[in-house]
């Protein structure tokens, strides 16, 4: 097709705004679906999107539309993710767009991830079209949101339109507004071949599934290309786009969007961001690709069973390919042998990972408690970055420990202001700002510690504001803090994936917390166990597991005390021999106890 026919555009919001809901309507309308296909959510093919009801991958889709003047014009679009941990794959999806529907909820009004969202659409330098969703509800406030919308996105309210994505109101004037608004891709094809890869998935029998955006020149089934990153070799065996199931064709042309077959095997071959070209006519230059993202979030994870460490290195490979934003390297630990080192995006991020691991690849897994990442200062004028506890030098040798500092946007209700200043407080947060954008809504600006919002803060922040709050954040750097590590010892033992760096401030008090949650967690044993939680050679906490008790005696009837004395005697040295070579089995549950401690 004319490639002036041609519109390539996603769809982002904050979550739970409509998104996914207003991609349904847009395959309805177009026809890429039928009534007997249509199902909620069409574009998310996990389970996991489904139970959960949120997007976690962003799903392209073609479709073929007859605008009102007559003539036919081929969409691409793009659903995306809503949860701040996903913003690298709305990042990743702009870039190969020429243009953005940027949902609003007619009853939530502009949230923190929607304003975020439009500074990441400015950045690529993309048409904007607005969009109020869910008209139809009782509680929606169309006039109110819309001067939200002209006030703090500085968009005019005649260019917002009104659509019910639930009751299929609207659909029409956003596609007829796409026509008119997003520019058509710009691209030669008779140029050299110059391929985005924007996103890939592994596919058991067919291998490495790439999906390319093409810039210039033509991508076509038999053609011999090369990735212009690695200088590796393939011969393209299958071109095709989705509608949303796959379909063949023979070319995709300049500012066309689909997928490869090259039967790549290895799933390490291919990478997010990197060009393709072909070899007997080479471009002479790649394409910008993407901005390398720094994970915030770190974990191990360990099989249960030692045979699988074979299955789960292949299936974070499998899984790295999806989700260029996870990283993984090789860790060993004494407690629980060779496992992977994992780095995540957020704690949503990591806990989607950990339940397609399970669900997916039936393993079974030990997943340590989450740590950011620490700058290290050392005695010798060293600096190392560290994401691991149980890898920080001694305290003799640390000059300075700096923690990662976020600027956090918050948008609440003006009547729960005073709670949610008090929350920010108690996580050591420091106050920049606050802008009032209408008479029931504030702005507020925050530096907080990352380590301080990684676990719960959105989830108070949404109970003390009735649901009504939100959040977003922007990683702003490393300040040196008096910060300490917090060991916990079992029986005397030290537990290095229960250890973790809290401030100085608060190391007591989340040393007994930590205490009298494992003590909650870990069943009896038929020894006594003692947990410490400590700071160097400090104990600054203990609780006591006691042992489960077995009357040795209670066969004994009559007769002399001494028989008794006897038994009790016997038992005593059993327990002091198990308590010598036993151990402590620590469930699951106790691990992630760490994340708890705050409650």
């Amino acid at each position: 097709m004319d490639i002036l026919h041609i519109r390539n555009f996603c769809i982002i919001a904050h979550i739970d705004h409509g998104k996914s809901t207003l991609a349904d309507r847009i395959l309805q309308r177009t026809g890429a679906v039928t009534a007997r296909e249509m199902k909620e959510q069409v574009l998310d093919s996990m389970d996991l999107e489904r139970e959960r009801g949120i997007t976690i991958k962003a799903s392209a889709v073609r479709v073929h539309y007859r605008a009102q003047n007559g003539e036919d014009y081929i969409f691409n679009l793009i659903d995306t993710p809503g949860h701040i941990d996903f913003t690298y794959e709305v990042s990743k999806s702009l870039r190969a767009c020429e243009g953005a529907l940027l949902v609003v909820d007619a009853a939530q009004g502009v949230e923190a991830q929607t304003v975020n969202n439009l500074y990441l659409a400015i950045e690529h330098n993309i048409e904007i079209i607005p969009v109020l969703n869910k008209i139809d509800l009782p509680n929606s406030e169309p006039e109110k949101v819309k001067e939200q919308i002209h006030s703090i996105l500085g968009i005019d309210k005649e260019e917002i339109l009104s659509a019910s994505a639930k009751m299929n109101i609207g659909i029409d004037e956003i596609l007829e507004r796409v026509v008119r608004v997003i520019p058509p891709p710009t691209g030669d094809s008779a140029a050299p071949l110059q391929a985005l890869i924007f996103d890939s998935v592994f596919d058991n029998y067919r291998g490495v599934i790439i999906y390319v955006r093409v810039m210039n020149g033509n991508l076509a089934a038999k053609s011999q290309i090369m990735m212009m990153s690695s200088g590796s070799r393939y011969e393209v065996l299958e071109v095709g786009y989705l509608t949303p199931k796959p379909v063949k064709c023979d070319v995709l042309g300049a500012g066309e969007v689909g997928f490869i077959i090259c039967n790549i095997r290895d799933p390490k071959e291919v990478s997010n961001g990197d060009t393709l070209t072909t070899i007997d006519n080479p471009s002479l230059e790649a394409l910008p690709g993407y901005r390398k993202v720094q994970p915030m979030v770190f974990a191990s994870i360990y099989p249960v069973n030692t045979k699988d460490l074979p299955l789960l290195r292949d299936t974070l490979n499998k899984l790295r390919l999806t989700d260029a934003s996870f990283v993984y390297e090789n860790e060993s630990s004494v407690s629980f042998g060779f496992g992977f080192r994992c780095g995540f995006l957020g704690l949503l991020h990591m806990e989607i990972i950990q339940e397609r691991l399970e669900r997916e690849y039936d393993l079974n897994l030990v997943v340590t408690a989450p740590s950011v990442l620490y700058e290290i200062l050392r005695s010798d004028g060293k600096v190392e970055l560290i994401d691991n506890p149980a890898h920080f030098p001694p305290s003799s040798e640390i000059e300075e420990i700096r923690e990662p500092y976020v600027e956090a946007h918050l948008i609440a209700p003006k009547s729960c202001l005073g709670q949610v200043l008090e929350l920010c407080e108690q996580r050591r947060g420091k106050y920049i700002s606050t802008e009032f954008i209408d008479s029931e809504r504030v702005r507020l600006i925050y530096t907080l510690p990352l380590s301080e919002i990684l676990v719960d803060f959105n989830d108070r922040i949404k109970s003390v504001s009735k649901g009504y709050g939100s959040l977003d954040y922007d990683v702003q750097g490393y300040r040196a803090e008096d910060m300490v590590k917090l060991d916990m010892l079992i029986n005397g033992e030290l537990c290095e994936a229960l250890s973790l760096i809290v401030h100085k401030t608060q190391a007591q008090v989340r040393g007994r917390a930590l205490a009298e949650k494992l003590k909650e967690l870990i069943p009896r044993q038929m020894i006594e166990v003692a947990l410490q939680a400590a700071i160097g050679g400090r104990v600054v906490a203990r609780e006591t597991i006691p042992a489960v008790k077995k009357d040795v005696t209670a066969k004994c009837y009559g007769g002399d005390i001494t028989r008794k004395r006897k038994l009790w005697e016997k038992q005593k040295e059993g327990k002091k021999r198990m308590k010598q070579f036993g151990k402590v089995e620590i469930p699951q549950e106790a691990f992630m106890a760490v994340l708890k401690i705050n409650e």
